[in-house]
């Protein structure tokens, strides 16, 4: 029993973390009034970078590094669109859900011989595990080392957000734009910064994938799961913690999708995958209308606004 538990406990933690990356990108860019739609885009292009770059240099750190950083550039494009021209928030993001994926899988097919997946490659270390823990009853609870980064960047975000000058000057940002720009808040640079910090931990999110939980990238690495995270953002009502939170709820459906699908219990694995996804279905129909988004939230800024 302890052993199945810590099992539970293990698997909830890794299929987590990517939507804990997910969902502070979500977080950061809607708080700053920046609606990103393009997550999802952007985890795959990240889980392809982190993918490539592990498997010609044999560094799984520049791998991840180098996501966050195509992942900021995809963003980069996001923010030219929403902020600058001011066009549609929404309809940005889903070009950025069409376009990354298609960029991802070209490069992939030009640069291992029209394959549609990566080789496998060296992996990021476990921050604990089976050989670590050996002959203990916490032998079954592997825990990668990006649990530990996702739970960090949420510390760091939700300290920043709530503690410092710069956060009240996002918030504000995010609430009242034509406010903080009286007084000289820069609202547009502001809004820049926050989507490519987006786009960035979008990217690690989706190194996460291809670094912990599989060894390659494939077109279904990500499969939804920067739409899950949009949905622990408004789950957890734009905060760090609350994101995080809802992140760990949506792991362990995942988990129980992974363990009962393989247990004595007879039932059918097409429904047991599809566990996240209703629940994702059942948190929005519960918690959209609770939820209460920054008022100034997929709103472009024009200078001189009220």
């Amino acid at each position: 029993m302890p052993s199945s538990l810590f099992l539970l406990i293990g698997i909830t933690l890794m299929y987590s973390t990517p939507l804990v990356f997910g969902a502070l990108s979500g977080v950061i860019s809607e708080r700053s009034g920046v609606v990103n739609i393009g997550i999802e885009g952007m985890m795959m292009v990240g889980a392809f970078t982190a993918s490539a770059v592990s498997y010609f240099t044999g560094n799984p750190w520049l791998g991840f590094l180098v996501a966050g950083l195509t992942g900021a550039i995809i963003a980069l494009l996001h923010a030219f669109a929403s902020i600058t021209f001011r066009a549609d928030q929404t309809v940005s993001g889903v070009a950025i859900n069409l376009l990354a994926p298609g960029l991802a899988l070209f490069f992939c097919r030009r640069l291992f011989d029209n394959a549609a997946m990566t080789p496998v490659y060296t992996t990021l270390p476990k921050l604990f595990g089976d050989k670590a823990l050996a002959g203990t009853p916490y032998a079954s609870l592997n825990v990668d080392v990006t649990v530990a980064l996702g739970l960090v960047a949420a510390v760091i975000m939700w300290f920043v957000l709530y503690k410092t000058k710069w956060g009240l000057r996002v918030r504000a940002v995010g609430e009242h734009p034509a406010a903080a720009d009286t007084l000289g808040i820069n609202v547009e640079r502001t809004r820049y910064v926050c989507v490519i910090v987006s786009g960035m931990l979008a990217g690690f999110g989706g190194a996460s994938v291809t670094l912990a939980i599989v060894s390659q990238f494939t077109q279904t690495a990500i499969s939804g799961q920067g739409f899950i995270a949009l949905a622990a953002v408004i789950f957890g009502k734009w905060k760090p913690h609350g994101a995080y939170g809802a992140c760990l709820l949506f792991g362990l459906a995942q988990a129980l999708t992974v363990i009962l699908g393989g247990g004595d219990i007879a039932i059918p694995s097409q429904l047991m995958a599809m566990l996240p996804y209703i629940l994702t279905i059942i948190v929005l129909v519960l918690f959209v209308g609770r939820s209460v988004a920054p008022k100034a939230d997929g709103v472009p800024y024009r200078k001189g606004a009220r």
